[in-house]
């Protein structure tokens, strides 16, 4: 389905492909803000990925409309099979009602991927993670100013019912105060938070719970760095005991902490593993290495003028916590590059790759790989929007 307006709701909007249902994946023939004037949508039909690395130009922000419509931009509840990449989420306006406005909110949903996302200024989570989720993927996206008094880069589970699986891995969390993030699953659960950048906590980095068994968690080539609100009790990785009803259980390895604050909490050691509970997804690399890739590669792309900054401020140690939201930068209008038979790849890379342009054929295999045509062009526009290949040709 093609997205060809940036207005709330209507023929060719975003909302309109988000409550389609049936398989379905979301093309931007469009570049700008799209902001929700109405209570934003909820992804709650299956089978649908949202490509924001289609977009021509400088890509796609979201943004709530504020005061009583100002609730959770990007919702993924009730429903399964979700990919979001490369959509910048930022809450500019203050809503009404705190609780229920994260950037990204995840509910009892399964095989969710939300990668090269991009999230600020949400008055309670940044990403959260409720109720009874199953493998959920997070990575290579950037969480950044969380708005005091709440704060919080990442609620990874909140009332999580039963043992679930999730990866946290290759993210950027910088300028919130706590929750970097808030690890709370039941006995059971397979949770790894793998090759992360943690940066300018001011009270707490990473926190292990146990008020629902006890966590079992993997904590692999991490970055745990100090900012200039980091205080000078804020502990990079601790055991929250708070009505614990059963230990947790840690396996930690390779991680780095900088700068002067507490690295472990002396309780983790009693429920250290030896080995990872669960195998991994990934082969961690070293968090020096991690720490390089993810200030290079992670986040929305091409990178706005915020994501640009924090990671500046990252690699200078500089920056604080905001108290306000502060303004979405100006996204240019681009046209996107032509597509007669509206299969969602650009003529030109049709034309280069044995396509048809005059047939819609995205989910045929031109070159005889298994990927179908127009898995092959997303992937190949991620590549390039990242900078990570050249250019395809007509993206």
């Amino acid at each position: 389905m093609q997205v060809v307006s940036l207005a709330d709701s209507g023929p060719g909007t975003l909302r309109e492909c988000i409550e389609a249902m049936g398989p379905r994946v979301c093309i931007f023939r469009v570049s700008g803000l799209i902001r929700f004037t109405g209570l934003p949508p909820r992804i709650r039909h299956p089978f649908i990925t949202i490509a924001g690395q289609s977009a021509p130009g400088a890509g796609i922000t979201l943004a709530h409309g504020g005061g009583e419509v100002g609730r959770t931009p990007l919702v993924i509840k009730d429903t399964n099979d979700v990919i979001v990449r490369h959509i910048r989420v930022r809450n500019d306006r203050i809503g009404d009602r705190r609780g229920s406005e994260d950037s990204i909110t995840i509910e009892k949903s399964s095989h969710v991927i939300i990668d090269h996302v991009s999230a600020s200024w949400a008055r309670d989570e940044l990403v959260n993670g409720y109720d009874t989720n199953n493998f959920i993927t997070v990575s290579n996206s950037i969480f950044s100013w969380g708005i005091p008094k709440h704060d919080k880069c990442a609620l990874l589970a909140s009332n999580p019912g039963r043992a679930q699986h999730l990866s946290f891995m290759g993210n950027l969390c910088a300028h919130s105060g706590d929750r970097n993030p808030d690890i709370n699953f039941p006995p059971g659960s397979c949770v790894e938070v793998l090759n992360n950048v943690f940066y300018n906590a001011q009270s707490e980095f990473a926190e292990v719970w146990e008020t629902y068994g006890g966590t079992p968690v993997a904590i692999i080539g991490n970055s745990f760095i100090a900012g200039p609100d980091t205080q000078d009790d804020a502990v990079g990785i601790i055991r929250q005991r708070i009505a614990s009803k059963g230990p947790a259980r840690v396996y930690l390895a390779d991680n780095q902490f900088i700068g002067d604050f507490p690295q472990r909490d002396p309780a983790l050691q009693e429920i250290t593993l030896t080995q990872p509970d669960c195998s991994l997804t990934i082969s961690p690399s070293s968090p020096t290495g991690a720490y390089n890739k993810v200030l290079g590669s992670a986040g929305a792309f091409p990178r706005d003028s915020l994501d640009r900054q924090v990671v500046n401020e990252v690699r200078s140690r500089t920056g604080r916590i905001m108290r306000r939201p502060g303004n979405i930068p100006t996204i240019p209008s681009t046209r996107a590059a032509a597509d007669t038979d509206r299969d969602g790849m650009p003529d030109k890379w049709e034309r280069a790759n044995g396509s048809n342009v005059d047939f819609p054929d995205a989910w045929e295999d031109a070159d005889g790989d298994g990927v179908a045509n127009l898995d092959a062009w997303l992937e190949e526009r991620h590549l390039q929007v990242i900078g990570s290949a050249k250019s395809p040709a007509g993206a």
